[in-house]
């Protein structure tokens, strides 16, 4: 082979590597968008909002302490979620296990609840947790950024408490999610109320009702009802379409 014809080779198959490269990136590029990151965000827009930081295994004592089942009315959360034996429930961004405890004994008998988390030293937290509450029917899982990894077709319903704005991929967790839910499954946001100026969480720590809807309307899933009853947060409750 001549140098001309080599180097036209080299060429070539630079500019297809390069192009299978950026391939793979493009969906992202029209999905996500790059801007300046504010004070609580991480720079990176979804859907018109910016992507908040999350709170890191650091701020894990706030997730346990004594005013929020008054605060937040936690009680009401679970009637809201109407749970019943033998449900297999996921809670995703479990933090300290603080909901996923107090959802095992309401699946029981016969049901599981998956709690999924993100950063593995609150996954240590939360084995740490579980271990000493001795509910056996709580599963920990460690999920990645993009996949919560949890198996098809399995879930009757899966939780997010103030952690869905939190996603730095919130398109492909929730892609996961969808698989992971059986046909006729629930999926429940639970977010500070972004309408109400007196709940006193920053505001891009919090979503509006309308937002939930339109990120939600992505997917094939059909609004339920929403429960505004909590003090600080709406509980915003949809279906998996059949």
């Amino acid at each position: 082979m001549n140098p001309s014809t080599l180097f036209c080779c080299i060429c070539a198959a630079l500019t297809i590597a390069t192009s299978a490269v950026q391939a793979q990136p493009l969906a992202n590029v029209e999905r996500y968008s790059q801007l300046p990151a504010s004070a609580d965000g991480i720079g990176k827009s979804y859907m018109g909002r910016e992507i908040s930081a999350v709170m890191g295994w650091q701020g894990a004592s706030w997730l346990e302490r004594q005013e929020r089942e008054r605060e937040e009315r936690t009680d009401l959360l679970l009637a809201a979620l109407m749970l019943k034996p033998g449900d297999v429930v996921a809670d995703i961004g479990a933090g300290t296990g603080y909901l996923s405890r107090r959802m095992a004994p309401l699946v029981m008998p016969g049901g599981k609840v998956w709690a999924v988390d993100v950063q593995p030293e609150m996954v240590n937290l939360l084995q740490a947790g579980v271990k000493r509450s001795g509910l056996s029917q709580i599963e920990v899982k460690l999920s990645a950024v993009d996949d919560v990894k949890l198996p098809a077709s399995s879930l009757d319903l899966a939780v997010m408490v103030d952690v869905y704005h939190e996603l730095a991929y919130p398109y492909e967790v929730m892609a996961s999610l969808l698989k992971a839910l059986k046909p006729g499954g629930r999926l429940v946001f639970v977010e500070y109320k972004a309408e109400d100026p007196l709940v006193p969480i920053k505001q891009l720590h919090k979503m509006s009702e309308v937002q939930i809807k339109r990120e939600a309307a992505v997917f094939a899933l059909e609004w339920e009802r929403t429960v505004k009853t909590l003090p600080w947060q709406h509980v915003v409750v949809f279906r998996k379409r059949n």
